[in-house]
């Protein structure tokens, strides 16, 4: 915590002032974690992931998940919609999440994209009817690329973004399928 203070120009802080700070800080961080979001919403695009990092718990550093949701509004804002600490990225989690999103008003959403996580996907489908899922290309690029062969990794991924760069879906499907043919014809000989 001395770091951090020093940083902001503070030489030092007792205990209890930092103490106060994270009080404050819980408030403001609550009062955002259950505000409503119907009044920023409709949101149509909602993004879904999920963090591991460290966090201290009990006197002790475990692992954790921070599931986080970023929605896109009609008038073309982005929003943090929503983040939520787990244990584990589990569907029950995923549910949760996504259950309080739609309490708080999370409405109008058509297309949700994230990692293919079977309980996400499935939490998405319970909670947001109607909207559909779809892989996000960094987690569809990162899947490819750990089944590639790093001496193809640069022809790949020209290829994967060449995809992404056809201008009606007609040529996207077209070039994806050229890609899947490359990676058949290429790379199936160094499995």
């Amino acid at each position: 915590m001395d770091k951090l203070v020093k940083t902001l120009g503070i030489d030092g802080l007792s205990k209890s002032q930092v103490s106060r700070m994270a009080q404050d800080l819980d408030e403001h961080v609550a009062a955002f974690r259950h505000r409503p979001l119907s009044e920023s919403g409709p949101f149509t695009f909602v993004a879904a992931d999920a963090l591991t990092m460290k966090v201290r718990e009990g006197g002790r550093v475990i692992n954790a998940v921070c599931l986080v949701a970023t929605g896109v509004n009609g008038d073309g804002h982005r929003e943090v919609l929503g983040l939520q600490v787990a244990t584990s990225e589990t569907g029950a989690a995923w549910n949760t999440f996504f259950a309080d999103l739609v309490a708080r008003g999370l409405a109008g959403v058509r297309l949700v994209t994230s990692d293919a996580h079977a309980g996400l996907v499935e939490a998405i489908a319970a909670n947001l009817p109607g909207a559909v899922w779809q892989r996000c290309r960094t987690h569809y690029a990162a899947n490819l690329m750990a089944v590639t062969p790093k001496h193809a990794w640069p022809a790949v991924k020209s290829m994967l973004h060449s995809v992404y760069d056809q201008p009606d879906a007609a040529s996207v499907h077209a070039q994806f399928d050229r890609l899947l043919d490359y990676v058949e014809d290429k790379l199936a000989l160094h499995k």
